[in-house]
């Protein structure tokens, strides 16, 4: 199994660096792990534009099952993702790419064209921090399916 990591904007806090680097190390037991980090669009674009730019980049990068995370998704419990990537395995899907928005969210087209649409929460997070959370919870789905202890 492969899974990408595919993310508007590079991580500048060594904190979630380090975060990052430790679930990139967990999740590579399982599978093979690419963090994709496309560019974010000029400031001076009006919001619609940025979206717009930043989506065909992540667009661009996704291969296999996408994933697009996004807070008008489907909500599931760590155990629902965990058995929903098992049943998309089952199915042949071999490869999967979970996408981050920039900071004003995803467009409208990628989230049409993803294979499904996960939401974490109702809540906002910041853009850093979410990227360690998505890996958290791709580690935890991972170790539920090989029957591990982490999830408790």
């Amino acid at each position: 199994m492969k899974i990408n990591l595919v993310a508007v904007g590079k991580i500048k806090d060594k904190f979630f660096v380090d975060a990052i680097s430790e679930y990139q190390k967990r999740i590579t037991r399982f599978c093979n792990l690419n963090i994709i980090e496309v560019a974010e669009a000029p400031p001076a674009k009006s919001v619609t534009e940025q979206i717009l730019e930043e989506s065909n980049r992540l667009q661009n990068a996704c291969k296999g099952f996408v994933i697009a995370l996004d807070s008008g998704g489907a909500h599931l419990s760590s155990e629902g993702l965990a058995e929903f990537l098992d049943k998309q395995m089952s199915k042949g899907a071999s490869e999967f790419s979970f996408v981050i928005g920039g900071s004003n969210g995803l467009g409208d087209e990628i989230k049409a064209k993803a294979d499904f649409t996960l939401s974490f929460s109702k809540l906002t997070f910041p853009h850093q921090l979410f990227r360690v959370m998505a890996l958290e919870q791709i580690y935890r789905a991972l170790s539920i399916n090989a029957g591990l202890p982490y999830h408790k």
